[in-house]
């Protein structure tokens, strides 16, 4: 194996390695920042959803230096073990006790 070959083996494996990385640290973000975690309740045009999935791709840097809210998709609340998901976008709010529907 040649050098060249050799030097883009590792790099390649550290660029894997920051993006696995980077995406632990947005799932963080959310978590931590947002309240979202999987199975979390979420508000979106009136009626409670549960998150099945967060898509942190689509979190923009904001002018303050934090993050948007990513798109989310999830099941609705009242039908959870129904598999069929929605994309609830980036419109959207946890569930407090205040806005619980139950």
């Amino acid at each position: 194996m040649d050098y060249g070959k050799s030097v883009q083996q590792v790099l390649l494996r550290k660029i894997y390695k920051a993006e696995q990385d980077l995406l632990q640290l947005k799932l963080d973000y959310c978590r931590f920042v947002f309240g979202l975690t999987h199975r979390a309740r979420v508000v979106h045009d009136g009626k409670t959803y549960i998150v099945r999935s967060v898509d942190v791709d689509t979190m923009r840097h904001l002018e303050d230096g934090g993050f948007s809210k990513p798109v989310i998709m999830g099941t609705p609340a009242i039908q959870p073990e129904r598999p069929d998901t929605v994309s609830l976008g980036s419109d959207w709010t946890l569930e407090t006790k205040t806005n619980q529907t139950a």
